[in-house]
Formats: C-alpha cells, structure tokens, sequence
C-alpha cells in the first residue's frame, strides 16, 4: 500500500485555514533562519518577500475556490431535470438528484440513504425553514406507493431525525390512501405530476407543497 496523499483544502474556508497554517510554518522557519542569522535587517530582508508571496498565493487559492463555488451555485439554479431523465436513474442517482433540486431550492442538503437510512433518504437544513426529511421511492412508471411507507416515515420523521417536514417522493404514484393518510398526519408527498412540476418547471419544493417558512419545531413528536 502506498503512502496516502493528502486531500486538497475544499471551500473558501479549508482554504484559509491551509494559508494560515503554511504561514505559521514560514514563521517558525523565518525564526529558526533568525536565530541563525542573528542580524534583525536580513532577518526581514528574507522575511518580507516570503510573506508577500505566501499572501498572494493564499489570496489566489481563495479566489479560486469562491469562484468554482459562485460557479457551482450559478449551474444549480439554472437545474433541470425532466421525467425520462429520473425515470432512466437507478434508486441512488434519484436520490443525489432529489438533494440537488434541494440545493437548488435553498436547502443545503445531503444524501443519507442506504443500509439503515430509517426512512430518510435524503436531509436538508434551512435556516428559515428548519430540517427537511425526504423518503424517495423510485418506481417503474405507473407503480404505486402505499400506505406503509407514510407510516415509516412518520414514525421516523420526528423523534430519529429531528424533523420539521418530511416528504415522500415518487417518479410513480401514490395510492389514495397513503395520500389521505399523509395529509391528515402532515406527511407531505410528491408524485409523479409534483415531480414533473418541481423538477422540469424549476418550481421550489417549499412552495410546491406549501412548507411553513417557519416551522414549529418537533412537531412529528406529537400525537396525530
């Protein structure tokens, strides 16, 4: 096994905090050339153009990565996604585009679904809107989620996620049932004409259903 290679700073703030330490380092070596040196103008003779170049090159880091985010938030809010597209995807890539609507939408938002997910498949945390749980069922087109799964992630929404929305997601269909059921238990749900709408249309999801823009915290603790 060879040895591992360190990971580049990612984001404007991992950048900065790589600057400062390599200018701590270029410190301690300045001192240690000091002590050697003894003489206070060479010391700042190789101090001051160290320095100016550690800062510069900290300073193009930084603008390089503020870019490639403003870059990044630019392509997201322009994102697109039409039926064929989520209806071609396998369980996984539906879930990373379910977060990147949400991304889209405002929510910063991750993808947590796998072995164990408790009925959360992907969780995004607004600072206006609160936590956002979302289950999505990725189906054939014209298959039918039921009642079961509003149960579980009612059950799971509040006290394992700490949830202020949660939301069921399908490219199919929901039964009437798991529909009346989620609306009386406050379960929203997007089928596959909601999905149309929030993913073609550039519709944000907080509208589309409506979400409160300011949620009463925990209230899948309480009793329905």
């Amino acid at each position: 096994m060879g040895r591992p290679r360190p990971r580049r700073p990612r984001g404007a703030a991992e950048v900065v905090s790589a600057a400062v330490v390599a200018v701590a380092v270029l410190v301690l070596a300045v001192r240690a050339a000091a002590a050697a040196l003894g003489s206070p103008g060479e010391v700042r003779a190789v101090l001051l153009p160290l320095v100016l170049v550690a800062g510069a090159v900290a300073g193009w880091r930084l603008r390089r990565a503020v870019s490639r985010r403003r870059r990044a938030r630019e392509r997201l809010a322009t994102l697109r996604i039409d039926l064929a597209a989520l209806d071609a995807m396998d369980d996984r890539c539906f879930e990373y585009a379910l977060r990147d609507l949400l991304l889209r939408d405002g929510w910063p938002a991750r993808r947590v679904g796998g072995g164990g997910d408790q009925a959360a498949d992907v969780i995004g945390d607004h600072r206006r809107r609160g936590r956002i749980v979302v289950q999505a069922k990725h189906t054939r087109v014209g298959g039918k989620v039921g009642s079961p799964v509003m149960y579980a992630v009612k059950g799971t929404a509040g006290p394992v996620h700490r949830a202020d929305h949660a939301v069921v997601v399908t490219n199919g269909a929901l039964t009437r049932d798991a529909m009346a059921w989620g609306d009386r238990h406050g379960v929203h749900w997007v089928d596959r004409e909601r999905l149309r709408r929030w993913a073609e249309t550039g519709a944000a999801l907080h509208e589309l259903l409506p979400l409160a823009a300011r949620p009463r915290r925990n209230r899948f603790n309480r009793a329905a």
